[in-house]
């Protein structure tokens, strides 16, 4: 089986990489660990991602891509290149044909770097679909009918927000306040209250066993450790869901402003569309316990967890890779 097209899910978290007919092969996070001594990549993926916080000075494990755009053009392109490689396997006879994912505000720069890292890494063309977009086909969105459909994809880097109908999107929001910067409200909240430093991978246990968006007390308390600021020493407190509520509460309401901006600039018709659908979440941030229910109450819209919301963006390339001719009105640039 050769594989002529790929879709890729680039996202600032998890990388994930979809093939027609085979499904998602590839679900690694967005992370290339780099021996600075003689400039190798050493590790990308899974295996890098356990070197986090545990490098010594010669080795740096970074993650190339901020806020949903790449920061590190050499590291994307070198990480690019593997994903490519694992979805062909061993034999490489044809440049396979990419789909990738890009956030609603990216600009023509971003855009460039993006399709400049694929071919480089190896596509014989780069296809670039905005995130919403992605997003509801692969939720089951049906977006080329002349109905409002609302999607709120909240990633790692970026919370995108947007109205789509008849294949294109009407009104849209992105900010920059998603995944990871919950991982940093819940290690700074720690910190100012504790004294107590903790890693990403810690605070990001802490989002996923106990977190929730609403005080749940069934979510329980969790145990903790890291480093005493005042001491030097290790450490381990208990923390509460109801401490995890609060330390993420400015993070969510910047997500629940974003929602609302584009509910306001949504025309009529759509609006009564939206009222009488719902909206709903994908992404790994709608995995947050309960969600949904603080999007309702705040907005007064339905709102609901697609199925495997994990999956939506990088199913919605599969789709749209093997329809291009139904969704070429929602794809913008082709290199």
């Amino acid at each position: 089986m050769f594989v002529k097209k790929i879709g890729i899910d680039l996202g600032t978290a998890n990388t994930l990489v979809y093939v027609p007919k085979k499904g998602v092969i590839v679900n690694e996070p967005s992370v290339v660990a780099i021996s600075l001594t003689d400039n190798r990549v050493l590790a990308v993926g899974n295996e890098a991602k356990e070197m986090i916080g545990k490098t010594p000075d010669t080795i740096v494990a970074s993650r190339p891509l901020r806020d949903g755009v790449i920061a590190d053009y050499k590291v994307t392109q070198a990480m690019l290149s593997y994903f490519i490689s694992k979805a062909e396997g061993k034999f490489r006879i044809f440049r396979p044909e990419v789909m990738i994912s890009v956030p609603a505000g990216i600009t023509s720069t971003e855009r460039r770097a993006v399709i400049e890292a694929a071919i480089q890494s190896g596509a014989k063309a780069a296809y670039l679909v905005k995130e919403p977009v992605l997003a509801a086909i692969g939720a089951g969105i049906p977006i080329n009918s002349p109905v409002g459909n609302m999607i709120v994809d909240i990633g790692g880097g970026t919370s995108e927000v947007a109205i789509i109908s008849l294949g294109g999107i009407v009104a849209w929001s992105s900010v920059r306040v998603a995944g990871d910067k919950i991982d940093r409200a819940i290690a700074d909240y720690i910190k100012k209250k504790y004294n107590l430093a903790i890693g990403e991978r810690t605070s990001e246990e802490v989002k996923i066993q106990i977190g929730s968006a609403v005080p749940n007390p069934e979510r329980g308390n969790m145990e903790v450790k890291g480093r005493d600021l005042i001491e030097g020493l290790p450490k381990t407190i208990e923390i509460t869901n109801k401490e995890v509520v609060e330390a993420i509460g400015g993070e969510l309401r910047e997500i629940i402003k974003a929602i609302k901006a584009v509910l306001q600039e949504t025309p009529p018709e759509l609006s009564a569309d939206i009222m009488n659908r719902g909206m709903v979440l994908s992404g790994g941030g709608a995995l947050l316990n309960k969600i949904d229910e603080l999007v309702t109450k705040a907005t007064g819209v339905p709102c609901y967890v697609a199925d495997e919301p994990l999956l939506c963006v990088v199913k919605g390339t599969g789709i749209a890779l093997e329809n291009l001719e139904v969704y070429k009105r929602s794809i913008m640039s082709k290199k």
